[in-house]
C-alpha cells in the first residue's frame, strides 16, 4: 500500500567531464565524486550501466575560457566530444548535457557581461548555439541551467530550425541563489570573480515567483522543469507539481550531498537509510525525476 517508491527510472546521476587522457580528479569537498577524462568516464559509465542506471547528466570543464564563451560551441569542446563517444558506446543510455556558460566564460558568471553587468540577451544566441552543438552530438536532452530570461525559447527555436525536434529540453526554471551550491562550485571549478548570481537566479524566499519562472518556460518549449535546490525547497515541488503537466525534475544538489557524507563518515548518521529517506520525500513531494549524486550507490542499496 506504499504510495510512492523509488527505482532506477527515478534518478539520474551527474558526471564532471575534464579535458586529456587517463585523468580522474576526487573532489575533496563531495567524497566519491571525481571528475573524469572522457575515456575513463566510458569506463564509468559502464559500471553504473550495469549497477543498473538509465541516465546520466554531463558537465564540463574547459581549461579554455573567454569572455565570449566560444569555447562552448565547438564540436570539439569536452562536453559533444563525451556526448558521441557515450551515445556510440551505450546507444540506450539516457544522456542529458548542462548548458551554461560559466565554465567557458573568465569571470564565472552564466551570461555575458558588458560593463560590469549580465547581458541577459546577448547570451540568449551563444546558449542556443551551445544547445545545437550537443543535439549535433546526440544528447537526448539539453538541460538550460543558466537562468537567463527567454533561453529556453532561443533553444527551442535554434533546436527546431536545424533538424532537432525531438531533442528535449529540460529547464532549470526554478533555480534559487542558494548556499548549498558550495561543493560543486570547487568540482566545476565555476565560483565568479565578482559579484553574485542572485540578479539572475531566484530568491529563497520566494514560492510565487517559483510559479511563474516555470509557466514561462513551458510556454516557451520546456519539455520538463526542475526545482533547485531539492531539500529545502520541498514545498515548490508541491506546487509545481500540483500546477503543472509537464515532469517535474528535483536536484539534490551538492551541498545536500556532501553533508550526508560527512555526517556518515563520522558516524553520526546511517548514510543509507537517511539517503532513501530523503529522496523518497522528494518523490512524496511531486518529483517524477531525480538528478542525485547519491545516484550509484542508491542503485546498489535498491537492489
Amino acid at each position: 500500500v506504499k504510495e510512492n517508491i523509488l527505482g532506477p527510472n527515478d534518478l539520474i546521476q551527474p558526471y564532471f567531464v575534464i579535458e586529456g587522457r587517463s585523468k580522474k580528479e576526487t573532489i575533496p569537498s563531495m567524497p566519491g565524486i571525481s571528475r573524469f577524462s572522457v575515456d575513463l568516464l566510458l569506463k564509468e559509465i559502464e559500471l553504473y550501466k550495469r549497477a543498473g542506471g538509465r541516465a546520466v547528466i554531463l558537465f564540463g570543464l574547459s581549461q579554455k575560457k573567454d569572455s565570449t564563451g566560444k569555447y562552448a560551441l565547438t564540436s570539439k569542446a569536452i562536453v559533444p566530444t563525451a556526448i558521441s563517444l557515450i551515445k556510440k558506446n551505450f546507444p540506450d543510455l539516457l544522456v542529458f548535457s548542462d548548458i551554461c556558460l560559466c565554465a567557458y566564460l573568465t569571470h564565472g558568471h552564466c551570461g555575458l557581461v558588458h560593463d560590469g553587468i549580465i547581458d541577459n540577451d546577448a547570451t540568449l544566441p551563444i546558449l542556443a548555439q551551445m544547445a545545437l552543438a550537443h543535439a549535433d552530438a546526440g544528447v537526448d536532452c539539453v538541460a538550460p541551467s543558466d537562468m537567463m530570461d527567454g533561453r529556453v525559447r532561443s533553444i527551442r527555436d535554434m533546436l527546431d530550425k536545424n533538424h532537432f525536434k525531438d531533442t528535449s529540453i529540460l529547464s532549470y526554471a526554478v533555480k534559487y541563489a542558494s548556499a548549498y551550491y558550495g561543493p560543486f562550485r570547487e568540482a566545476a571549478n565555476c565560483a565568479p570573480e565578482f559579484g553574485d548570481r542572485r540578479t539572475y537566479q531566484m530568491d529563497p524566499a520566494n514560492s510565487k515567483e517559483a510559479l511563474k519562472e516555470a509557466l514561462q518556460d513551458i510556454n516557451e518549449g520546456a519539455d520538463m522543469v526542475m526545482v533547485k535546490p531539492a531539500l529545502a525547497y520541498m514545498d515548490v515541488i508541491k506546487t509545481l507539481k500540483d500546477a503543472v503537466n509537464v515532469p517535474v525534475v528535483a536536484y539534490n544538489v551538492s551541498g545536500e550531498y556532501s553533508m550526508v557524507k560527512a555526517a556518515a563518515q563520522k558516524g553520526w548518521i546511517d548514510e543509507k537509510a537517511v539517503v532513501l529517506e530523503t529522496l523518497l520525500g522528494f518523490k512524496r513531494a511531486g518529483a517524477n525525476i531525480i538528478i542525485s549524486y547519491h545516484t550509484l550507490d542508491v542503485l546498489g542499496w535498491l537492489k
